[in-house]
Order: structure tokens, then C-alpha cells, then sequence
């Protein structure tokens, strides 16, 4: 038996000729049908047949007679909900929720920035966020209030992790703060823009009146905390940002430097969606998975932090 050919987004996006936002804004309606293998959604092309097939038949000329009237399509029996975040919680929070409401969570791993910008454009329905804001000291609700302008929203605690430095095993270059990635004695390996932790790094560097130009390896890019922690580990940088729990993960030392808010944020639109997601924050079922991991604090896991 031969194995069905199934594409990525951006193959999908290629071969519709349109953009990624796109795409996710058709599975999102149901439209396309897709499914996730491991961190990566994918599409059957039998289903991007079928959709192709569907949009040519609604753009010819109706045949049938009068007589004869059309038959409407079934009504989707689940709904796509979009959760996009790179922590591992919010894996918990898509199996829960397929669980517990008629929905099919899909996930996309994008970094919190890029993730409130696209579901402004409307291509998320859950977003996770950790974007310090060096002007108030404060987590996520000024970028929220700013992004989301306009939208009815309602902003959950998730948790409390220490974000900070990786460093190499027994320290050897006596990394104390971001005040020392400037040294020129000390590489880094840095994030993509749009994640909590480039936007961490970014704000800490002009507290400390530090120009990009003068840390090294402010371009040297990776895509998850794990990357970041493992580049260290392996002696290909110095020094990282991001969460203790990659560090335990890839064997690195951690230099706590603040205790960051992991929140999600959710559209009133669906309020079915928002009192499921509250629901299973708050259960205690979830705040079990979440204490497994390292470094993870859930005192105050579904408390609700704001709202419009």
C-alpha cells in the first residue's frame, strides 16, 4: 500500500498561491482538513483535492433545476481551534480541550509576539505569551491592550518560571547577568524576533544602555528554548536566553534572573472556548501536570489577570 502525499502549510500555501495566514484561516473554517505529526501540522492532498474540487463547483454555473434544489452541506461536527505557543503546557492545554468540547486543536509553535500579531489577523484563537515590557516591569497585558486594540479578550495565568541564562556546566566564565553578555570573553546564542525571550534579551540589553552590536552572537538565531540550551550545552555558544526547564532538559547550568508570567490569551467571540479553557486551567488535573515539570510554579494557574 502506498503512503498518501501530505504537505506542510507553507507547500499548501505554495500551491494555492497565497500566504500561511491564509491557510490557517481555511482550516480554522473547516475548509481544509488538516492534523498534526509531532510539532508540525500537515494536509492530505486528497483533502486539498477536495477543496480545490469545491471551490471550482461554487464558482460554475448552477445546473440543477428548480425543481431540484441544491443540498446543503452537512454541518462541521467539530470546530478547528487554533492554539499556537511554544511551551509545553499548552500541549496539555490542546489535549484537554479535544477532550472536553467538540473541537479539534491544532497547534503551531510561533513565538508570542508573531502569535498575538497573527491572531489580531485572526489566525489564532489561543495564544501563550511571555513578553516582559521593560517601561512598567510588567508581563504581557501592555502588549495585549496595544496588539489587541479593539477586541474583546480575556487574559488567564498559566504560570510562574524563572526565565534567565544558560551557561556551561559549572559556570567556567563566571556569567553573573545580561550586564555580562557584552564582555568579549562571552559568545551568546540569541532567539528569533517575536519570541519572549529575544524581547526579554532585547529589553534587558537597553536597561542596561547595551547596543546589540556589542554582545556576540546577537544574530546567531534558533527557534525554541531547547535549541538555545542545547547550543550552550555543546559548546557552541557561552550563553542563552530562556526558561529554566530547558536547561534541566539539556544539561546545562541556569542563571535565574526574573521570574517571568506565562499567560494565555483568548477571544470572547467564543465564549464556549474561553469558559472550557478557564475550566481546565483551573482543574487540578492540569496544575498536576504542570508541577511534573521543572521550575514550573501554578499558585496561580487560571487566575484571571484581565479582561475587555
Amino acid at each position: 500500500m502506498t503512503e498518501a502525499t501530505s504537505y506542510t502549510i507553507e507547500e499548501v500555501a505554495g500551491l494555492l498561491k497565497v500566504s500561511k495566514l491564509t491557510v490557517y484561516d481555511l482550516i480554522k473554517k473547516g475548509l481544509i482538513p488538516a492534523y498534526r505529526v509531532g510539532r508540525q501540522m500537515r494536509v492530505d492532498e486528497e483533502g486539498l483535492k477536495q477543496y480545490k474540487a469545491n471551490m471550482r463547483m461554487s464558482k460554475e454555473p448552477s445546473a440543477v433545476k428548480a425543481a431540484d434544489p441544491p443540498r446543503r452541506p452537512e454541518p462541521e461536527k467539530r470546530q478547528s481551534v487554533i492554539i499556537s505557543g511554544q511551551d509545553v503546557s499548552m500541549d496539555l492545554l490542546s489535549k484537554q480541550l479535544e477532550q472536553k468540547i467538540q473541537a479539534s486543536p491544532l497547534r503551531k509553535y510561533s513565538g508570542s509576539l508573531n502569535s498575538l500579531i497573527e491572531m489580531y489577523r485572526g489566525a489564532c484563537d489561543i495564544v501563550s505569551l511571555h513578553l516582559y515590557d521593560g517601561e512598567t516591569g510588567e508581563y504581557n497585558i501592555p502588549y495585549v491592550k496595544r496588539i489587541l486594540s479593539g477586541e474583546p479578550f480575556a487574559l488567564f495565568h498559566v504560570v510562574l518560571r524563572q526565565a534567565g541564562l544558560y551557561v556551561k556546566k559549572g559556570n567556567p566564565l563566571n556569567i553573573q547577568g545580561f550586564q555580562d553578555l557584552s564582555r568579549k570573553d562571552v559568545r551568546i546564542v540569541n532567539r528569533e524576533k517575536g519570541s519572549g525571550a529575544r524581547v526579554l534579551l532585547d529589553e534587558q540589553l537597553r536597561s542596561f544602555g547595551i547596543t546589540p552590536s556589542e554582545v556576540a552572537g546577537y544574530h546567531d538565531i534558533v527557534t525554541d528554548h531547547l535549541s538555545a540550551a542545547s547550543q550552550v550545552s555543546g559548546g557552541k555558544a557561552d550563553a542563552g536566553i530562556g526558561s529554566q526547564h530547558a536547561a534541566h532538559m539539556a544539561g546545562t547550568d541556569f542563571i535565574p534572573v526574573i521570574s517571568e508570567q506565562y499567560d494565555v490569551v483568548v477571544l470572547k467571540q467564543n465564549r464556549e472556548l474561553v469558559q472550557s479553557v478557564q475550566d481546565i486551567l483551573y482543574s487540578g488535573e492540569f496544575k498536576s501536570q504542570l508541577s511534573q515539570l521543572s521550575g514550573y510554579d501554578t499558585k496561580m494557574t487560571g487566575r484571571l489577570i484581565y479582561e475587555t
